[in-house]
């Protein structure tokens, strides 16, 4: 059966659950966290918004306790698992379209989701009711498993592993294609301790997974000729930014491009630019310090810049910078390829600091290990000769990743979509990726998705 032709009768239904969809704002919301909204009341509300489309299509649906939801297709004693997300990522600054609207535009549709992960989630949904309305019998049940945190830490596959049915093969709709076969490890680490700086406070960054895209910072001891320094900066920097001077204190602010912390090379840190011009421009040694010991992407500056044979350089983001107080914290991304040493990492970051006498301790606060699967697998296969059917793209290979899905949480699994490669993109339209303003995908891009979905799910679905 050729599913993207059966896909065009179920287009506008698509996009209309789609954009009922975009229009929660399901962000972690601690505040409103409570029994069975373990992640407050948007996520909670994304999980029973897809709940009910399962129960009024006539799947089964399981809740487990806000943290996942399940909606099943079919029986059996083995299982294909479809991992998707329904948290969304903090808007940001600087978008031109509504977040929740679900625009369309140019083939695009827009809005904070859409491709990460919102989209590939009703993709997946829409793979089991396309199965489910032909009548397609297979030997293995699909589950469509829907997580509420997997921006935040994951704690949501975390419990459902405790707790639910384990599928014994399948992908998550997180990545790009065809399949990625392997992801990064990740180190969040943090660097904390006194500090004396003339910044005198400074809170930046929403998320480690997130490149700083908008930083102020408060700063004593400000005069008119600091002014001069902080505009060429900027121009010479290509950023743009402000002071508010009050006589006592100053608030600088520099915008930078926010980017997903897997690929800092494609953001620019405003927070790390600050502290650049204030370490520079003020001889400041903490700022100057930080700067220069975290400005590369490639972690050079600290010893850590290491290639893997299959999953490339390991890559680091500064997420979060807070000052106050004479304090300061400081998260910062890493993810390093699966011949990487962590331990090794974090002694090499430890050596640095204290080789430039840093002010701030080296601290581990997680490590999440890589993921690798055979990339001959009968799962790598199967998966690639279905990509390869219905996008007739035979050139680009499988590989791995720096982004962390949920195929880490379990055994053999891959990420698998829904971003193809090469898209082309208006040159007058701006189209945002995961993490970014205006987030958008490309509405043909993603109904192919969903025929490769159905297409994979059925043949992994028969023995």
């Amino acid at each position: 059966m050729n599913w993207l032709q059966e896909l065009e009768t179920y287009k506008e239904d698509f996009i209309r659950d789609l954009r009922g969809l975009i229009a929660i704002a399901s962000i972690e919301d601690k505040a409103s966290a409570r029994a069975g909204a373990p992640f407050g009341e948007g996520c909670r509300k994304a999980l029973d918004y897809m709940l009910e489309l399962g129960r009024k299509e006539g799947f089964e649906v399981k809740d487990y306790d806000g943290y996942a939801g399940v909606i099943s297709y079919g029986e059996g004693t083995e299982s294909v698992g479809v991992l998707a997300h329904l948290d969304i990522v903090p808007l940001g600054d600087g978008w031109t379209k509504d977040p929740y609207g679900g625009e369309i535009e140019q083939g695009y549709l827009f809005g904070r989701g859409a491709l990460d992960d919102k989209g590939p989630a009703m993709a997946g949904f829409y793979a089991l009711k396309m199965l489910k309305d032909k009548g397609i019998q297979l030997d293995r049940k699909i589950m469509l498993i829907l997580g509420c945190n997997e921006e935040t830490g994951m704690e949501c596959m975390k419990y459902y592993t405790q707790h639910g049915e384990i599928p014994t093969m399948g992908f998550t709709p997180d990545a790009d294609f065809p399949v990625i076969y392997g992801e990064k490890g990740s180190l969040h680490v943090r660097l904390k301790g006194d500090v004396q700086t003339c910044i005198t406070s400074m809170h930046a960054g929403e998320r480690p997974n997130i490149v700083i895209g908008k930083a102020s910072l408060c700063v004593d001891k400000w005069n008119d000729a600091y002014m001069d320094m902080f505009d060429f900066y900027l121009k010479s920097n290509g950023l743009k930014g402000s002071v508010a001077y009050d006589g006592k204190q100053a608030v600088l602010t520099m915008e930078g491009v926010s980017a997903h912390a897997a690929m800092p090379y494609n953001g620019v840190n405003a927070g790390l630019h600050l502290l650049n011009f204030v370490g520079s421009a003020m001889q400041d040694k903490f700022a100057y310090d930080t700067y220069a010991l975290l400005h590369d992407w490639q972690g050079k500056p600290l010893n850590i810049a290491i290639e893997g044979a299959y999953m490339g350089f390991l890559t680091m983001n500064t997420g979060i910078i807070h000052i106050a107080d004479g304090k300061a914290d400081i998260t910062i991304d890493i993810r390093y390829p699966n011949d990487a040493d962590a331990n090794l990492i974090i002694d090499n970051m430890k050596k640095s600091a204290e080789k430039r006498q840093y002010a701030l301790d080296v601290l581990l606060e997680h490590d999440t290990k890589p993921l690798f699967v055979d990339p001959q697998s009968t799962l790598v296969s199967t998966l690639s000769e279905v990509y390869q059917e219905y996008s007739k793209d035979t050139f680009t290979p499988n590989k791995t990743i720096g982004g962390g899905t949920y195929a880490k949480k379990f055994k053999n699994f891959v990420a698998f979509g829904p971003e193809f490669p090469k898209t082309e993109i208006p040159d007058e339209l701006y189209v945002g990726g995961c993490h970014q303003k205006d987030e958008g995908v490309k509405l043909e891009d993603l109904m192919t998705s969903i025929a490769i979905y159905t297409a994979a799910v059925e043949k992994l679905g028969k023995k």
